[in-house]
């Protein structure tokens, strides 16, 4: 998001990001690593696909074509409007959390986790697109909720949970009446809100706690990295104090991976992208606004993209052609684009800058147009040729994936050739080259490949494991002629040899398998997966505990592999570490092995769940015999992460088969501790696996009353209408903790509370001003006493 935001409607914007360690919820499994990862940069861009589609997309196209990872849209609870100003469910309700649990318009936290574990398997890492510089639009309609059906209103998210101190608010670090006046003045950018978004107060300890979880949330389930929206709207220091919490990820124990969004045209240097790369990668926009410009004009100049004034150094930066904000903007080529945009793609993959990605999403006649869906607003699933753009699965780009993880060592291009405005050819040192023609005409001409002499197949035309089935291009005294065939590409690499010497290869292996299981070679060359575990190769059971499998791998080329046990398509474990060999240049090779099993953790991740009513000032622990749980001390106790809906939840590391006891408390701040009635309640963790507890709170007969508060009030514009009173939920007459009121309905102002039974209650409404000053109602405290069962309804009038 940027300064484009002053010309575009609400509907057009939106996301953030952000985390630390806190407990939640994992309703999955715990994530386990593929055997190898694709070595690849190259992302695939799949925005709003539901996590179905995205996993069969890894498991049949991405792991298979060498994609090093798939991007998705974010996948907390968002709001769901399905009555907007801008049609039925727009786009950008992802960019608009209502809570930070994993249900979403793309799926459940359960197809989500399931999702991840399909691209691991298929060798494919999983980037999340994250919203954590904000919540909801305080604008939004009153009544509205999340897909999850959370409630919330403009600075309550109960279900997080966030307050209304937990917020940037005129007068607290925001100079203005609220919103960003100013593009080049930081303190408005990274203070203020951005389209009516409540953002959040990233400079509290809290908050940054609280986003970190959820990070870390996303992290345990096996996400590799994110992409961070609207990082440009946070505090550098802010961010990377986020960035310290978070933990390594699961497949591959490293930090995760970074790309932020810093929308384009500051003018303040500390708002540029430049300024940001010490929290991570940035998005480039002006090199994909560069590579618009020639691709509609001459790409004979793209050989001089080293001039160009881009965002970021090569290193720092994640390339694209375009992503769902610009496309929509017009600054970049997009799908609308046909040709242009497929050739565009071809080049941003084979030009060495950045970390190349290539974007699919849904077409689209209006800019909010929501992605293909039910009545209810949730994403149905990618069929491609209709409402879906399917870029990523096309021959030419799994060709061009290719070509830049062959390419990837040579960070430089020789020999740039301009055949004419519209023709061009260069190399990657000796790895590959490619000729675009973005005219229509063929054009033929004599190149030079840096490529060793022989007969090579055009992967953009088609190449397969087993062979060339595209054009074939011959290398003589490193140069080659090509015909370029019009409005296309012919792209070679040092993989792509159409006279590659195959060694016929014989696995033998001696493994102790249980009845229904399955034993798997999988490795770093097509023939034995491409690291994908979905891929792998079946040996065959010889019937004496000895197994057998024969593949037909490259010569003189070093392989990476590992075996692994599947019962049907599911994989049960995999050895831990990877066997290696290079095949020699002639004749044949065997591997001869025995299956090592991965060892056995002496950890059982167990989810504990409990269903409590907890007042405002209490938090939810459980405490118990182990060490673990704190050993019955309740300072030690374990706290857990509120869930929504008076659910609570977190993960906790304890020995396997162990005998527990363990009791659920509430505390607050000052210490104070309610112990749940009754006798300790036990269990022994599994000898392996996972284990989960689900639990009702005993002797917590505490409800709470749903009061509505509706006020007549006038107000000027930048004023917004509160109450305060006695009781915690009602901020305790702190007018920096009162609840916010939505004028959706002015001059009615309304807001929903929960308040305890049978209780005395007193309370006054206030109007917050632009100057961050307060304004009471006049006279005396207003009053009433919640019912013991039921609701209430206050109608007032300001005095």
């Amino acid at each position: 998001m940027g300064r484009r935001i002053r010309n575009v409607l609400f509907a057009a914007a939106v996301a953030a990001c952000g985390v630390t360690p806190m407990a939640v919820t994992v309703a999955a499994p715990p994530a386990n690593a593929a055997v190898t990862l694709n070595d690849s940069e190259v992302t695939a861009s799949l925005w709003e696909w539901n996590w179905t589609s995205v996993s069969a997309a890894c498991t049949d196209h991405l792991g298979p074509a060498g994609f090093g990872a798939v991007q998705v849209a974010p996948p907390q609870e968002s709001v769901s409007l399905p009555n907007s100003s801008d049609g039925v469910h727009p786009w950008y309700e992802v960019y608009q959390p209502v809570s930070y649990k994993l249900e979403s318009r793309f799926g459940t936290r359960r197809q989500f986790a399931d999702m991840v574990t399909a691209c691991h398997n298929a060798g494919v890492r999983v980037y999340v697109d994250a919203v954590v510089n904000h919540m909801a639009g305080t604008n939004n309609a009153g009544g509205v909720t999340g897909y999850a059906g959370t409630s919330f209103t403009g600075y309550s998210y109960p279900a997080v949970p966030y307050g209304h101190g937990d917020f940037h608010h005129p007068g607290d670090n925001c100079p203005t009446g609220g919103g960003i006046n100013d593009w080049n003045d930081e303190s408005q950018v990274t203070s203020c809100e951005l389209l009516s978004l409540a953002d959040l107060y990233t400079e509290k300890e809290d908050v940054r706690t609280k986003i970190a979880g959820y990070l870390n949330d996303l992290i345990g389930l096996g996400v590799d990295g994110f992409r961070v929206d609207a990082v440009k709207h946070m505090r550098k220091s802010d961010f990377a104090a986020i960035l310290g919490k978070l933990n390594n990820t699961v497949a591959e124990n490293k930090r995760p991976y970074i790309a932020q969004e810093i929308f384009d045209g500051a003018g303040n240097d500390a708002l540029k992208a430049r300024a940001f790369i010490g929290n991570g990668d940035v998005l480039d926009f002006a090199y994909a606004k560069g590579v618009k410009a020639q691709f509609q004009g001459s790409i004979s100049n793209l050989g001089s993209i080293g001039s160009w004034n881009l965002d970021a150094p090569s290193a720092n930066v994640f390339a694209m052609v375009t992503n769902h904000d610009l496309e929509r903007d017009g600054v970049v080529l997009s799908y609308k684009n046909g040709n242009d945009y497929k050739l565009a793609n071809y080049f941003v993959l084979a030009y060495p800058h950045g970390k190349p990605s290539v974007y699919d999403s849904f077409t689209w006649s209006n800019r909010n147009q929501s992605p293909p869906s039910n009545g209810s607003g949730f994403v149905t699933d990618t069929t491609c040729g209709s409402s879906w753009n399917c870029l990523t699965q096309s021959t030419g780009i799994k060709g061009m994936v290719g070509w830049a993880n062959a390419a990837r060592s040579v960070k430089s291009v020789s020999d740039f050739r301009a055949v004419n405005s519209n023709v061009i050819g260069f190399h990657r040192g000796d790895r590959a080259w490619i000729g675009i023609n973005d005219s229509g005409s063929d054009s033929t001409a004599e190149f030079t490949t840096g490529l060793a002499d022989g007969d090579y197949c055009d992967v953009v035309s088609g190449a397969t494991t087993t062979g060339c089935t595209g054009t074939k291009v011959t290398v003589s005294g490193g140069k080659a002629t090509v015909k370029i065939p019009a409005n296309d590409a012919v792209a070679i690499h040092v993989n792509a040899k159409t006279d590659i010497t195959k060694i016929a290869t014989t696995f033998n292996v001696t493994a102790d398998l249980e009845s229904g299981q399955t034993l798997h070679v999988v490795g770093n060359v097509p023939a034995l997966g491409g690291g994908g575990t979905a891929n792998s190769l079946a040996l065959t059971a010889n019937g004496d505990g000895t197994y057998k499998a024969a593949a037909e791998l490259p010569a003189s080329t070093a392989v990476s592999y590992r075996y692994l046990i599947k019962n049907g398509s599911t994989l049960v474990e995999q050895e831990a570490a990877n066997r290696s060999f290079t095949t020699p240049a002639g004749g044949t090779a065997t591997r001869t092995d025995t299956y090592l099993p991965p060892p056995v953790t002496d950890k059982i991740a167990t989810t504990f769940t409990v269903t409590a009513t907890a007042a405002a000032d209490q938090n939810l622990y459980v405490v118990g015999s182990v060490p673990a749980l704190g050993s019955w001390a309740p300072a030690g106790a374990i706290k857990l992460t509120a869930q929504g809906d008076n659910l609570y939840s977190g993960v906790i590391e304890l020995p396997k088969s162990t005998a527990v006891e363990y009791k659920f408390i509430k505390k607050t701040a000052a210490g104070a501790v309610t112990w749940e009635s009754g006798s300790n309640r036990a269990f022994s963790t599994p000898a392996g696996g996972t284990h989960a507890v689900t639990e009702t709170f005993r002797g917590d007969t505490a409800s709470q009353t749903a009061v509505s508060f509706n006020a007549n009030v006038t107000t000027y514009y930048g004023q917004n209408v509160y109450v305060v009173g006695n009781l915690p939920a009602l901020g305790g007459w702190n007018p920096g903790q009162a609840i916010a009121l939505s004028s959706a309905d002015y001059p009615i102002w309304r807001v929903a509370v929960n308040l305890p039974p049978n209780t005395a209650v007193e309370y006054k409404y206030i109007k917050k001003n632009p100057d961050g000053s307060v304004t009471w109602e006049s006279g005396g405290n207003r009053t009433l006493t919640t019912p013991s069962t039921g609701t209430h309804t206050s109608n007032d009038t300001w005095k």
